[in-house]
């Protein structure tokens, strides 16, 4: 097939997948896909959002099917994205699969389908590539088959860029097991001069770079400085339905955190709007973006595992409730918008608290030396291997650090640690924690760099876009004649009507959280008490309410300041007695109880004995505490906390006592000590137990 002929060829499959007898392939489009089928190539494209980076490697691949190729392998970070690109390759004629964490009842089919030869495009994420199963039953039989290679969101692989996952050094592994004529797509809307160096010496020398204007015409953007967390939430409440009239019939609203992706949330449910959040602790994540994608609701408020490559052509708002991390953090968020629009809007929201949660994701990055060399000593001790559960029992660490370190030494050329099956095991390989070292440092102090580049931006008084533009080595960066600044006249309005921020520092303060009931004991971690395997329905916990987050906006502080003085304000029981009062804890308590401590005897059970004089209910101090023990803040996993505690508490039996109680406690942290103390008031003979507590530590 000349030339000609092959471009007409993808020009009528172009057309058919979007049902438009008159589209065309953008500048530069057609150029890469006939760069994949023709010459085999290795391209890294680094195109603005929107542009048709899936139309290349989706259009590639059928046409490479079309010629006897074998199927695509896709590298793809995010649940949400590979849902996006097996839709998109619906469209496109191309069969898609996923083999992913949550679909392992179908890995045997879609492995049978490789087989024979009914998959057009494997999806999978980095993290596959360390996964022995996949890699010796599905992969391996068919690496010498792979018809086209190619890695979504490429700027991942680089240390250097914003969103950097460990996993994805695996694929410099994977590529060297593939045909060696195999062509490579690698694809990136977020990578300055600097990533794109990285990647190429990763991907190798002869990798080609595509690279296009980054300029959004249809986004409007615009930045506004607020004071604290209230204002930020009634702007929300004042502009939002403004901006679904101009911009399209539904957004999205980024926030830095789990927690105030539920607060926001709440806060718009409560003032009339159609709102969920949306985070990876969801098990219907996937129904969500289908609200969002039906227009449903009005605003997903999600974290940053809705980002990277999800495509809703008419989304017509991005607003970020928090500053992000970097400029390319905000331009492949941001870009999510007005992609098949004309006019959408990028809002950003800063105040005085993004910064320390900034922070905390920086030093929160990497693994420190100390945990680094505790996992290796331990691991190497062990002849067998140590499975998670035996690592969280030897090391006082939590398990997201635990397997942090796991990931980090894995990846490592060559790794001093590997999985067997379930146990971790030593390799013969020497860690040098120098090279190590001098990375973290230069990563973060880039990353730190970059977190004043976005203080840049939100104070900047020039073009936004044109600010973007050329934070990511745009060389065709100008000003985009839409942003507040180049329009002189803001795109919305700093003013916030002061009703709405006393009604917005109201509902921080009644932003409770739930304790939910733990179910299963550690492993061998309280052979004082004898527990272990399953809790027991008769001694669980009913669910629970903590009154705020400590140290956040609304009663944080005050529950801060009330532990310092040794009693806890009025303010305060008030607004306990009014929390227990609006939750009506089922069956209604009968009587009161609290966690005493050794070091402040008097704090907690004053506080419970004003709360139960408000309640009208008998305070009666059953549980004991008989052991000192460690904070149970600086217990970092549930073994640890657990086995703390063991031995430390007992109840003792009193009259009257079989009737529903509350447990009160002053904070909550992994919420094991209310666990274990309403165990052993079941065990003792009391009714079901209700806790509730002034603060969650986190």
């Amino acid at each position: 097939m000349n030339a000609a002929s092959l471009r007409d060829r993808g020009l009528q499959l172009l057309r058919t997948a979007l049902d438009d007898a008159s589209a065309d392939f953008r500048e530069g489009q057609w150029e890469s896909i006939e760069a994949l089928v023709e010459r085999r190539a290795r391209l890294l494209l680094v195109q603005r959002t929107g542009w048709g980076k899936s139309a290349v490697y989706f259009l590639s691949t059928r046409m490479l099917r079309d010629r006897g190729a074998g199927p695509t392998l896709l590298v793809s970070p995010l649940l949400a994205l590979m849902r996006n690109q097996i839709d998109a390759a619906v469209r496109l004629g191309v069969r898609a699969a996923t083999v992913n964490s949550t679909n392992s009842d179908d890995w045997k089919a879609i492995e049978q389908r490789l087989r024979t030869d009914d998959i057009d495009v494997l999806v999978v994420s980095p993290e596959r590539f360390g996964n022995e199963t996949f890699l010796t039953q599905m992969l391996m039989p068919q690496a010498a088959r792979v018809g086209l290679f190619v890695v979504d969101e490429a700027h991942c692989i680089s240390d250097w860029g914003h969103d950097f996952r460990p996993d994805y050094r695996r694929i410099v592994r994977i590529l060297e097991r593939l045909p060696g004529n195999v062509p490579v797509c690698a694809t990136t809307a977020t990578a300055n001069d600097r990533v794109v160096a990285d990647v190429v010496s990763q991907l190798g020398s002869h990798l080609e770079v595509q690279r296009g204007p980054l300029r959004r015409e249809s986004l409007h953007l615009q930045t506004v400085a607020l004071p604290d967390d209230a204002s930020k939430l009634a702007w929300l409440a004042h502009y939002l339905p403004s901006l679904k009239k101009k911009g399209g019939k539904s957004g999205i609203v980024y926030a830095l955190t789990i927690r105030w992706t539920e607060r926001i949330a709440d806060w718009l449910r409560s003032r009339g709007m159609k709102a969920e959040a949306y985070h990876s602790q969801l098990d219907d994540r996937e129904e969500r973006e289908g609200l969002l994608l039906r227009n449903e609701i009005d605003a997903l408020i999600a974290t940053t595992a809705l980002g990277m490559g999800y495509d809703k052509p008419d989304l017509g708002f991005v607003v970020h409730f928090h500053q992000p991390a970097s400029v390319v953090h905000y331009y492949q968020q941001v870009g999510r918008a007005g992609r098949c629009i004309s006019d959408a809007y990028g809002v950003m929201l800063s105040g005085s608290d993004d910064r320390a949660i900034n922070d905390y994701f920086i030093e929160q990055a990497f693994p420190t030396e100390e945990e680094v060399t505790t996992i290796l000593g331990v691991v190497e001790q062990s002849a067998q291997g140590l499975t998670m559960a035996q690592l969280e029992a030897a090391v006082n660490l939590s398990r997201t650090q635990i397997e942090r370190v796991l990931k980090t030494l894995a990846v490592e050329t060559p790794p001093p640690l590997a999985k067997l099956e379930t146990r971790w095991v030593a390799t013969l390989q020497r860690y040098d924690p120098r090279r190590r070292h001098e990375l973290i440092e230069r990563l973060t102090r880039i990353r730190q760099a970059e977190q004043k580049h976005m203080d840049a931006y939100g104070q900047h008084n020039g073009c936004l876009m044109e600010f973007l533009a050329r934070a990511l080595d745009d060389p065709t960066a100008s000003p985009c004649g839409c942003c507040a600044y180049c329009k002189g006249q803001p795109e919305a309005l700093r003013r916030v009507p002061e009703n709405l921020i006393r009604e917005a520092v109201v509902f921080l303060r009644r932003c409770d959280l739930p304790i939910e009931p733990r179910a299963q004991w550690p492993s061998d971690a309280l052979p004082n008490y004898g527990w272990r395997g399953r809790i027991a329905v008769e001694r669980r916990a009913e669910p629970g309410r903590a009154l705020c987050i400590l140290n956040d906006s609304g009663w944080g502080s005050m529950v801060r300041h009330g532990k310092k003085e040794g009693r806890f304000a009025e303010e305060l029981v008030e607004a306990l007695t009014d929390l227990i009062q609006r939750h009506r804890p089922h069956p209604a308590p009968e009587w009161l109880t609290c966690i005493p401590s050794l070091l402040h005897p008097d704090l907690v059970p004053d506080l419970a004995n004003r709360v139960a004089t408000r309640l009208g209910l008998p305070f009666v101090p059953a549980v004991r505490k008989v052991r000192a023990v460690r904070p149970q803040k600086d217990m970092e996993n549930s073994w640890q906390r657990v086995h703390n505690l063991d031995g430390a508490f007992q109840v003792e039996r009193r009259q009257g006592m079989a009737g529903p109680v509350l447990l009160l406690d002053d904070i909550v942290d992994s919420g094991w000590t209310l666990t274990i103390a309403s165990a052993l008031l079941r065990q003792e003979g009391s009714g079901p137990v209700s806790p509730f507590v002034l603060a969650a530590s986190r």
